[in-house]
């Protein structure tokens, strides 16, 4: 049984995680800058909130997010249309063997967090959550 069999399902491993934190960094830091010969690219705002990477390296999947969160189908257009661009700027960043091949998704993290906190903002959530604490009824009797 291979090591790779007993790692499935038990999430990301130390190196994958530094990997993908170092993989977002770069990639932060030349969005940012705006070393991408595209202007469109350059115009925009971009978060990189978080880089998850296989268990093999070869594959670096960027959650991202335009400032304000307008622009979103445009971004993962100009994203996609620059990736080999932005995979070489990245690589010249990195100490690892192989560049993994970069892949773009929007980050819903923030969409989810707004959709928490308007949920908790609901007068019945908010009574729910402020009662004390009640027996379960189905165990009373």
């Amino acid at each position: 049984m291979g090591k790779n069999k007993f790692h499935e399902g038990a999430g990301p491993s130390q190196r994958q995680l530094r990997v993908g934190e170092t993989i977002r960094r770069a990639l932060s830091e030349v969005l940012a800058r705006g070393d991408v010969h595209d202007p469109e690219l350059n115009r925009m705002s971009i978060t990189v909130g978080e880089v998850r990477t296989s268990p093999d390296l070869k594959i670096a999947t960027a959650y991202v997010l335009p400032l304000g969160g307008e622009g979103q189908d445009d971004l993962l257009k100009l994203l996609a249309r620059n990736k080999a661009e932005l995979r070489k700027q990245v690589a010249q960043k990195l100490t690892l063997k192989f560049s993994p091949d970069l892949r773009f998704q929007l980050d819903q993290t923030f969409d989810q967090m707004d959709e928490t906190r308007r949920m908790l903002s609901q007068d019945i959530v908010r009574r729910d959550a402020d009662a004390p604490d009640t027996p379960d009824e189905a165990t009373e009797g």
